[in-house]
């Protein structure tokens, strides 16, 4: 960052949607220490700085009288623990905009830090509206995204905002740096082989994705639940695991083009397989494509797991985005903890791995080798926008 903070006023819109149990008390501060790096820097070069962020989605989660939950979704839930990771003091403004916003502003000195009530509670926050971000704008001299997670939203806080920053008043925090910095490692200048790990339920969640990646990835390890829906498109028995059927053809087509790519596909040659879809359940080991009616994987078995890890021994840069199975149970766990494991493990040997995604983060983190892959995104819908090669409005309004 090379703007001059001193004696600055700072609007930081940063990406402090951390997930909360039911007494409202944080169960994952990660989102929160990535920014540090950015806010303290701000403080140290003399800067006053305003944070605004979001907290779920509060439009979505009315009280039964139409009104917002304000006791579930307020920010003043993270000002305790905000302050602890500071080590200062973090006032907080129940306003995100307005009289009140301003005269909190007003009163912040240098080194200060003042946490501003989530956007999501303005209205015209998710619309981009234009008055809101002038509002928004006036609070700080200076404007700092560093909410990579949130930059594929065109959000008044996120884009519209720093259309009310000439250039040379607003810039992008550590964060935001090192997420496009580290995606771009893998798709302009990686070294290869390259090899991308897909998980996740659905092949149409992540169409674009795998179109993208089938055109300059060397290795495609596909698992999770989409597995099913290539197994079928091979002419495989499925018994009754999750299949699009309406994609069976898509998925012959992606393989047909990786085939001309010369890009190999690793599909799971097992499975671990159940009766019902719950944690207890029966289980089994099969082929993946001889699944007996009945039966459904929800996991990759043994074999894959050797396979999958084999071909990242060899690999020099590896992203991931996706789980291998139902993470969520511990049942069917192993398939993602083994793939993280070898990431790791590729990752001492010299490769270059990006690790994006809930599920693959969780089990990174579950692990205890977030500090052994190369780099662990905070921003997984952002982070798969960005990787499908489309221009994210947090970004572009930047630019």
């Amino acid at each position: 960052m090379k703007l001059h903070f001193q004696d600055k006023k700072v609007l930081v819109r940063v990406d402090f949607n951390v997930p909360l149990n039911a007494a409202h008390h944080i169960t994952d501060d990660t989102r929160m220490r990535k920014a540090l790096p950015t806010i303290q820097h701000i403080r140290q070069a003399g800067g006053a700085v305003v944070l605004m962020s979001h907290l779920g989605r509060p439009q979505k989660k009315l009280r039964a009288d139409g009104s917002l939950d304000v006791e579930r979704f307020t920010l003043a839930h993270l000002r305790e623990h905000l302050g602890q990771l500071l080590d200062t003091t973090v006032h907080f403004c129940p306003t995100t905009v307005g009289p009140q916003a301003q005269a909190a502003v007003a009163q912040l000195k240098r080194g200060e830090v003042l946490l501003l009530e989530t956007t999501r509670f303005t209205a015209g926050e998710t619309k981009g509206a234009p008055d809101l971000a002038r509002q928004m704008a006036e609070l700080g001299e200076l404007y700092v995204n560093d909410a990579f997670g949130t930059a594929h939203r065109e959000h008044a806080s996120t884009a519209t905002v720093a259309q009310h920053f000439p250039v040379g008043s607003k810039t992008f925090g550590f964060l935001m740096q090192a997420e496009i910095t580290n995606a771009n490692k893998v798709l302009n200048e990686p070294e290869r082989p390259l090899t991308a790990i897909v998980g996740g339920a659905k092949v149409s969640d992540k169409i674009l994705l795998l179109e993208r990646l089938i055109g300059f990835v060397d290795h495609l390890i596909v698992g999770g639940g989409m597995a099913y829906t290539f197994v079928r498109a091979q002419g495989g028995q499925s018994g009754k695991s999750l299949v699009e059927e309406d994609k069976i053809d898509l998925a012959a087509q992606l393989l047909r083009q990786a085939a001309d790519r010369g890009v190999a596909i690793h599909l799971p040659q097992d499975s671990v397989l159940a009766d019902e879809f719950k944690a207890d359940a029966q289980q089994k080991v099969a082929a993946s494509n001889a699944i007996e009616a009945g039966w459904m994987g929800l996991d990759i078995g043994p074999q894959a797991r050797q396979d999958f890890a084999e071909v990242l021994a060899q690999s020099k840069t590896i992203l991931w985005n996706g789980p291998m199975g139902v993470f969520e149970m511990a049942a069917f766990a192993e398939g993602t903890q083994s793939v993280a494991t070898a990431v790791a493990a590729a990752t001492k040997h010299g490769a270059f791995s990006l690790v994006g995604g809930g599920d693959s983060v969780a089990a990174i983190n579950q692990l205890g080798l977030a500090d052994e892959v190369s780099y662990v995104s905070t921003g997984g819908g952002a982070m798969l926008e960005f990787l499908e090669g489309k221009e994210l409005p947090g970004i572009k309004a930047m630019n």
